[in-house]
């Protein structure tokens, strides 16, 4: 009989496995009677508001609630998408065309390539970068080429910099803005760059901005579509994972060019039903609350990162202050490497973080912190981050 493999081939390019990595440091640590302070996942530790768990609730006993919901989603949730985007950003959706539904900002970064691209086109993906954009690349067979994202540079990348070669090979860029993991921000002037030299190139602008409502110090990060033209070339995704605590409910949209929408919804018309009614239903909720009273999630974590970053301070570790995000971007000490800091931090003391060379070889020296424990418990990290930077030795 013939031995076969069932695994493909494909895994093996998905990228890193850092998070089973750590889930197995996190073990090492706990059979050392450590407790573990999880600051590695960026999952909410607070459940939705009142309002939008009972809007869910009240859904889900509903006997209508349970029939198969359609891809692109309900024509309300769409509608209400619509009206929430003008309210934040000034800019006007068509809701039968320019929104789709999605399980999440991953489920349509992930299957975006295999709708748009074909084997052998390539893509530039911030390096630094989340993980899926590299994911959904190797399993549509597309090549990725790094968009390198220097500290220096404010994590801004220079268009100026990649070769004609490059761009005459590239179908599309993804930009995040603001950024998983580095927590950097950009303003209008440029998307206005990026959107001038995507229409210049010929290719497609991605625009991952889940985090546009956890910005800090008054921010409020722009769309990519809220510049002239841009919908002849961008789209952008938005999560309600993050701003409304809903992140169990796995609901998100994307929003832009028509074309790009309509292949994506064509492949997910083969591949799923669409997300549950009830969770739509919450989704509505939290934008109508936001459109009616908006008191954004962020200030939950401008108060965590003011404290965080304090203390850490205090500890003798200088990490920047984050703009934006859940997440602290920081340099490792001196003579570690990211992921024998992370992998030793974990194992010495119980605090969980994710190397950056996890997010591109342009991470590597640095490391992720997630901001997803009360104050009092990022305080107790800070205390024990400190003891190990002082009297640990890099391996």
């Amino acid at each position: 009989m013939k031995k076969q493999s069932f695994r493909s081939t494909r895994l093996d390019r998905l990228g890193s496995a850092i998070f089973a990595e750590v889930a197995q440091w996190k073990q090492e640590a706990k059979s050392k009677g450590l407790t573990i302070i999880n600051l590695d996942i960026g999952s909410p530790d607070q459940p939705p508001v009142e309002e939008l768990r009972s809007a869910l609730a009240n859904a889900s006993l509903r006997s209508d609630t349970y029939r198969y919901p359609g891809t692109e989603g309900t024509l309300a949730f769409r509608q209400t998408v619509a009206k929430w985007f003008q309210h934040r950003f000034g800019v006007e959706l068509d809701p039968h065309e320019e929104v789709l539904s999605l399980m999440g900002t991953q489920d349509g970064l992930a299957h975006l390539p295999l709708a748009i691209s074909d084997p052998g086109d390539a893509a530039l993906l911030p390096d630094p970068g989340y993980p899926v954009y590299g994911a959904g690349l190797a399993v549509a067979g597309v090549e990725a080429i790094p968009l390198p994202l220097l500290e220096e540079n404010g994590y801004l990348p220079d268009f100026e910099a990649i070769p004609q070669s490059i761009w005459d090979k590239v179908k599309f860029m993804i930009l995040n803005y603001p950024s998983n993991p580095l927590s950097a921000t950009a303003d209008l002037a440029f998307f206005e760059r990026a959107v001038h030299t995507a229409r210049k190139h010929g290719v497609l602008l991605v625009h991952d901005n889940a985090y546009s409502e956890m910005a800090f110090d008054g921010q409020r990060p722009p769309s990519v579509l809220e510049i002239p033209g841009a919908f002849d070339i961008a789209i952008e995704f938005h999560s309600l994972s993050k701003s409304y605590h809903l992140a169990g409910t796995r609901l998100g949209f994307a929003v832009g060019n028509r074309e790009v929408l309509s292949s994506l919804r064509a492949l997910k018309n083969n591949i799923d039903f669409g997300v549950f009614l009830g969770a739509q239903e919450a989704g509505i909720a939290a934008l109508e609350m936001d459109i009616r009273d908006s008191k954004p999630i962020a200030r939950v974590y401008e108060s965590r990162r003011d404290v965080f970053v304090k203390a850490l301070h205090e500890q003798g570790w200088n990490v920047p202050t984050p703009s934006a995000t859940m997440f602290l971007w920081a340099r490792v000490p001196e003579g570690w490497s990211s992921r024998a800091f992370s992998q030793s931090l974990l194992t010495s003391t119980g605090v969980a973080s994710i190397p950056g060379n996890a997010f591109g070889s342009l991470g590597e020296g640095y490391v992720r912190l997630a901001m997803v424990e009360p104050e009092h418990v990022l305080l107790e990290a800070a205390q024990r981050i400190g003891g190990f930077i002082r009297t640990a030795q890099p391996e």
